[in-house]
């Protein structure tokens, strides 16, 4: 009986509230990660289609870590080669399913077409493939807009609570 008071008493109530809207608007997750899940599987099936990779070396591929692995003496062979032309196409691919796709590394593709041109111009960053080195280390840390809306809606719902 007492337990069930303590329930009723107006700061518990507040307590409550405030848990369950947090828990609510701290959930990452929503139905458009669900439907994005199956577009980002679809953006995974690029690096699987046999007509995209036909002439580049299986060692010189790009793969969905983001990583563009080319050791210095094959740089003439990637750029020059069908490797540079087929790894745009897997961007193109990639892009065409899913525009907000992120590597594992956090790269988007545009980063990654960047790093790519960079690293096939003849410039001093001629066969520098390292994302790092172009970004700084910081990768596409930016908050999402759905976390952003979320943080705007809950402060004010927070304030409405203390209110009371």
């Amino acid at each position: 009986m007492a337990f069930s008071m303590l329930l009723k008493e107006k700061g518990f109530t507040v307590n409550v509230a405030l848990i369950s809207i947090a828990m609510f608007f701290c959930y990452s997750g929503s139905a458009e990660d669900v439907f994005q899940g199956s577009s980002i599987e679809k953006a995974l099936s690029c690096f699987d289609n046999k007509l995209i990779y036909v002439g580049c070396d299986a060692a010189y591929r790009l793969n969905p870590s983001g990583n563009i692995n080319i050791p210095p003496d094959a740089i003439d062979v990637f750029c020059s080669g069908p490797c540079l032309a087929e790894t745009q196409l897997m961007l193109n691919c990639i892009d065409n399913l899913v525009s907000s796709f992120l590597f594992y590394n956090k790269a988007n593709v545009e980063q990654i077409r960047y790093v790519l041109n960079a690293g096939c111009s003849y410039s001093r960053q001629r066969g520098n493939f390292n994302l790092g080195d172009y970004t700084g280390e910081e990768v596409n840390s930016a908050l999402k807009e759905s976390d952003l809306i979320r943080l705007y809606l809950f402060i004010p719902m927070v304030a409405a609570i203390y209110l009371m």
